[in-house]
């Protein structure tokens, strides 16, 4: 299946931008963020959610692949998830919290969040074009 030069774009920014989320989490773990959100269920409860949401996530990767039009959906939902991410912590930074303040950590946020602006306006301009 040939992909024309926005299709291919779109997908490889999905995949980028997953990938990095997947490390944000990754991220989340060693700075046990459920403490950070006040979330019962510790270490457990937080690995439960994200499978599920990397299920989901993969999901939108499939159904980009597969040039389906759900999966644009799929990507204004990741990209969401990655402003979100950089809001809140932004947040909890400013707040006093140390959670999140290394250099890599900060320029995961930091790029999870302009890649997930540019993942939004492309997706949106995908639908849109579709419509």
């Amino acid at each position: 299946m040939k992909y024309s030069n926005s299709k291919t774009w779109n997908t490889n920014l999905y995949l980028l931008n997953l990938a990095l989320l997947i490390t944000h989490e990754i991220d989340s773990a060693f700075w046990k963020e459920w403490n950070l959100f006040g979330l019962p269920g510790g270490i457990q409860e937080f690995l439960v959610v994200n499978f599920l949401l990397m299920l989901v996530a993969l999901v939108g990767f499939r159904n980009m692949v597969s040039e389906k039009r759900s999966g644009y959906y799929f990507a204004l939902i990741l990209a969401g998830l990655g402003i979100f991410a950089f809001g809140i912590h932004s947040y909890f930074v400013l707040q006093g919290h140390q959670e999140f303040t290394l250099l890599v950590s900060v320029v995961l946020l930091i790029t999870i969040f302009f890649l997930s602006l540019i993942q939004g306006v492309l997706a949106v301009k995908a639908l849109r074009k579709n419509l």
